[in-house]
């Protein structure tokens, strides 16, 4: 398998980030890692092994980013107005910065995905940037800025809550014509430590019936835990869908 790992400055977080790309063509994927985790944390837990086929058959090429959550969505305590520009800044690190180093490596359109709070930025990402990507494929996300933020909003995170802005959305605006263009997948277990997974994505779901969204919003069994070995199973099991296979 063609692996590479990539260091380079931000401009926009002010400091030095990196990046894993495994494969060597296919459909680009910006894989964003579990919470507070960095660029090897598919590999590390085994999700590159899970996808080696797709991989190595030319079907993918993942680029595992680096997080910033210990500055932001997990800085309990920190000062909520640096906790909201940061993320604001890893959201514009993110656009600004690594798709177009995607697309200097991989010229086709990238789908966006991740796992837990990475699934969280892949549903901010994609909602907020439609035009860059072809589809979002988030698994057991938390999409509630009060649960991080205990309530406490301001314009900059507001811009980071979809459970907030996408309510507000006029029915006319381009990006809802966009986001049905997309493919979306957003999927949740009913087992342990989902709760708020569940919760936050009947939520989304309601508001995308609303206002006319056509995403996949599955919930799994009540077996079905917040953990890798089910994330190996949803990969495997959506994975044909995001390439259109079926």
């Amino acid at each position: 398998m063609r692996k590479e790992w990539i260091a380079h400055h931000s401009n926009a977080l002010g400091r030095e980030m990196h990046l894993m790309v495994y494969g060597h063509g296919g459909v680009p994927f910006l894989s964003f890692p579990t919470q507070d985790s960095m660029c090897h944390n598919y590999e590390d837990f085994g999700m590159i092994d899970q996808l080696a086929d797709y991989i190595d058959g030319g079907r993918i090429q993942l680029f595992v980013v680096d997080t910033v959550d210990s500055e932001s969505w997990s800085l309990k305590g920190g000062d909520n107005v640096w906790r909201a520009a940061r993320q604001e800044q890893y959201f514009h690190y993110i656009v600004d910065e690594v798709v177009p180093l995607m697309r200097a490596r991989n010229p086709q359109m990238p789908a966006v995905t991740g796992f837990s709070m990475g699934a969280d930025h892949a549903v901010i990402t994609f909602l907020r940037r439609p035009d860059l990507f072809r589809g979002v494929l988030a698994l057991s996300g938390v999409y509630d800025a009060d649960y991080f933020f205990d309530g406490w909003m301001n314009p900059t995170l507001y811009d980071n809550s979809p459970e907030r802005f996408l309510p507000n959305m006029p029915a006319d605006h381009p990006y809802i014509r966009l986001y049905n263009e997309r493919r979306m997948i957003l999927c949740v277990g009913q087992g342990a430590w989902e709760e708020d997974g569940m919760r936050t994505l009947r939520n989304l779901e309601a508001i995308f019936r609303a206002k006319g969204i056509r995403a996949w919003c599955d919930f799994w069994g009540y077996d079905v835990n917040h953990d890798w070995p089910w994330w190996f199973r949803q990969m495997r099991y959506f994975l044909p869908y995001m390439l259109g296979d079926k």
